[in-house]
């Protein structure tokens, strides 16, 4: 079945049996491998794209529910003011260790300060609950998020 969609701002024509996960579709076919799979059930957060400026797990969005939908990865948020400030606050502080999770990280972390440009730090903690980080760089995921929005307030 032929689906069309937005892709990072272009145009796309995907072919994709009904039922396909979204993340499969953007990693395989469409060759953007910054969206991670975690574990297919969208409990962890490493699939985390963009679905018409929300931030949903692509591994239970099925290909079919996107006709004509403008979705966004992490190889473009730089061109996202938010996603630009989130990406420098994360540089600043050095959020990464292993950095699987991380792209999710940064899509869900957009998505927040999106609606909450100065989130507190529990509104962040309750915001990314459900984003999984394996090294438990969680205090260095919330002090990005609140450098994110010092960059962004200047």
């Amino acid at each position: 079945m032929a689906i069309s969609l937005k892709l990072n701002g272009k145009d796309q024509t995907v072919e994709a049996e009904p039922g396909t996960p979204l993340l499969w579709v953007i990693r395989d076919e469409l060759k953007m491998t910054g969206t991670k799979f975690g574990c297919g059930v969208a409990s962890c957060g490493a699939c985390t794209v963009h679905l018409n400026g929300e931030p949903v797990r692509s591994c239970q969005t099925y290909i079919e529910d996107v006709e004509g939908a403008d979705i966004t990865t992490i190889e473009a948020m730089s061109e996202n003011d938010i996603g630009a400030a989130v990406q420098q606050a994360w540089i600043e502080l050095d959020v990464v260790q292993c950095g699987y999770c991380q792209s999710g990280q940064i899509m869900s972390a957009v998505g927040l300060l999106s609606e909450n440009p100065t989130p507190s730090a529990q509104e962040i903690d309750d915001y990314m609950w459900g984003n999984a980080c394996r090294c438990a760089t969680y205090q260095r995921i919330r002090a990005g998020i609140q450098r994110a929005s010092e960059i962004l307030e200047a």
